[in-house]
């Protein structure tokens, strides 16, 4: 369906379809593992860190309690397991401010980089604001094209490499797009613009490691990230990262339609 051609949902109609899909609301990401990434981001494991070199302390109570205010999980520090939340008005309230970089960087024409670590349910947004901005003149850079390095898998070693799909990278291993959280592929392509002498992005719209490496950069960054992965919410918190939009970042692709539908609207991508 052309986007154009798909209902402009109003808020209140967006946050029903968020509840409705679990985008938002009581969504389907585990309290306890929630919790446990939460210790692991406090102890700087690294994978839970996205890249980003925090300056505060972030203890397990701080990042709590960040969780709670960004992004609305349950309060309740004596829930342990079940389901976690998010609040659908906090996605739409950072959507709203998503949408307002976005129409800058229409408006001046930015140079961007698109990036997903989760191409099985957020690419058709990302392709979306991709085709949007080039339609208004905006320049998607590709570097690093192809670039590939080893990863640790229960399998073994395995080797990944950026792979671009119409502008939006990814990592992908053969014929198969893969989930990832590191780092080093946005840094990968970071040297590699340094490397040939060219400008880094105005804007890097990106989501796990991908935003925070671009984020520590010092790259205007925004992007999105699930209850379960707090390190962008501390980035955001820090000044780091210019917005993260809390949502469940891997339901259906075609649920994500009606909020890209809304982002595009509110930033003037499309009438």
């Amino acid at each position: 369906m052309n986007l154009a051609d798909h209902p402009v949902p109003s808020r209140d109609e967006l946050r029903d379809h968020l509840v409705r899909t679990l985008i938002a609301g009581v969504v389907a990401t585990p309290r306890q593992g929630n919790l446990l990434h939460y210790r692991r981001m406090a102890a700087r494991k690294p994978y839970y860190l996205f890249g980003l070199e925090l300056e505060q302390e972030w203890g397990f109570e701080q990042i709590f309690a960040l969780m709670v205010k960004k992004c609305g999980i349950n309060p309740d520090p004596a829930h342990l397991y079940g389901d976690d939340t998010i609040d659908p008005d906090r996605t739409i309230d950072a959507l709203d401010a998503m949408a307002v970089r976005l129409a800058r960087a229409a408006e001046r024409r930015e140079t961007v980089l698109l990036a997903t670590g989760h191409p099985g349910g957020l690419l058709p947004v990302y392709l979306a604001v991709g085709r949007a901005l080039r339609a208004r003149g905006c320049r998607v850079l590709t570097p690093a094209s192809g670039w590939a390095y080893e990863v640790e898998t229960p399998r073994g070693a395995e080797r990944r490499s950026i792979r671009y799909i119409e502008g939006v990278a990814a990592l992908s291993a053969g014929a198969s797009l893969h989930h990832t959280h590191d780092a080093e592929p946005m840094r990968a392509i970071l040297r590699d613009l340094s490397a040939d002498g060219g400008s880094w992005p105005d804007l890097v719209m990106a989501d796990h490691g991908w935003a925070g490496a671009a984020g520590q950069a010092g790259i205007d960054t925004v992007g999105f990230a699930d209850c379960n992965d707090p390190a962008l919410f501390a980035g955001e918190a820090e000044g780091k990262v210019h917005t993260v939009v809390p949502l469940d970042d891997n339901v259906l692709p075609d649920h994500y339609t009606p909020l890209t539908v809304y982002l595009l609207t509110h930033s003037s991508l499309i009438d």
